[in-house]
């Protein structure tokens, strides 16, 4: 059956959240050597370098003594000296050194805002908020540590809001259209949708999905083997973590979990992880898979683009949702309740929300 239409006009300038007392990726650790990376959270000018014992440290980009990027500048015994008059801060913000006062110039007190900053699973976190202590740590990827699963990143931009990024993401219907051929394959057919959420994830079951066609599948050596069953979940964590599962019956799971970073609120970044138990060797998947998964990125960054450009060239945006846009409202709604708040301590179990049915 066709998704019936419902009444879900929204009318505003733009559907913009910034969820600030969260974590959110500023690099992967192997970027982060001896020279320091300018980076962006909401626009705020960030510099993120390695301290004296090579732990990550994020600062304001802005020295405390002519406003020069300290992000210009180099780390000198641990401590990112400004490239201006040589100030040198340490992990911490504080100044520990202005040369041109000599031994009496230990930073008389002088700083600069620092953002908690957390290393794990390859990637580099920073706390969108100076000076708070965060209570909960960076989200943790499944299957990293995990042998019998093979992985590889692809890190790609996309220049459209927090928001219309992740529901694209986790929009199933566009992959019909959009991604034709590549994604999904043949006629329509209809599936069972379960929604399930919490007051920081929602989470989409989609039950009765035939098994991947299209040339995603043939690279990945899928096939409709009597018997098998595909599990499909599409699911978005607070802040800003998209994950697309597939179990395959007997032929193998693939996890994407993508990490995006709001770098403005038109341009979103974002580090896609995949792991993978597939019938194909891990080497030759990841040598296949990755060229059809970049040309799936550029389709939708591609397309969230213009849809971008369209907005502005409305002066703002407006929707009219249908049963079909399974995740997009809710995300909606947890982004927006997340701004100003760092959440509760304990989201607790999904619980199951609502049942809908699509045509894929």
């Amino acid at each position: 059956r066709v998704p019936v239409a419902v009444s879900n006009w929204v009318v505003s300038n733009y559907w913009i959240a910034r969820p600030r007392r969260h974590w959110y990726v500023v690099c992967r650790s192997h970027e982060l050597r001896s020279k320091p990376l300018a980076r962006r959270i909401f626009d705020t000018p960030l510099v993120v370098f390695r301290d004296q014992r090579g732990k990550a440290a994020t600062l304001l980009d802005r020295c405390a003594h002519r406003n020069a990027p300290l992000s210009l500048g180099r780390v000198e015994d641990g401590q990112l000296a400004c490239r201006y008059h040589g100030w040198r801060y340490d992990g911490q913000g504080g100044c520990r050194a202005i040369p041109t006062l000599g031994n009496n110039g230990a930073g008389a007190g002088r700083s600069v805002p620092c953002f908690a900053t957390c290393e794990q699973d390859g990637f580099v976190w920073a706390y969108a908020t100076a000076g708070e202590e965060p209570g909960r740590a960076p989200f943790r990827l499944p299957h990293t540590n995990d042998s019998s699963y093979g992985s590889f990143v692809i890190d790609y931009r996309c220049e459209g809001t927090l928001h219309a990024t992740l529901e694209n993401m986790l929009d199933v219907p566009h992959t019909a259209y959009l991604h034709r051929g590549l994604f999904r394959s043949g006629r329509l057919k209809p599936i069972e949708v379960v929604v399930r959420s919490n007051s920081t994830a929602v989470e989409a079951e989609y039950i009765g999905e035939p098994m991947p066609a299209g040339l995603a599948a043939r690279v990945l050596g899928l096939g409709g083997r009597a018997g098998d069953t595909l599990k499909h979940f599409d699911r978005f964590i607070l802040p800003s973590v998209s994950q697309v599962e597939y179990r395959m019956g007997t032929q193998g799971h693939l996890v994407a979990t993508s990490l995006l970073t709001p770098v403005s609120d038109f341009l979103t970044v974002f580090s896609t992880v995949i792991s993978y138990r597939l019938p194909l060797p891990q080497m030759l998947t990841r040598l296949l898979f990755r060229p059809v998964v970049k040309r799936i990125f550029a389709q939708d960054a591609g397309m969230v683009g213009r849809q971008a450009d369209n907005v502005r060239e409305f002066g703002g945006e407006r929707y009219s949702s249908t049963n079909a846009d399974v995740l997009g409202p809710a995300i909606w709604k947890l982004l927006a309740g997340a701004e100003g708040s760092a959440g509760p301590p304990d989201s607790g179990d999904l619980a199951k929300l609502t049942r809908t049915e699509l045509l894929v």
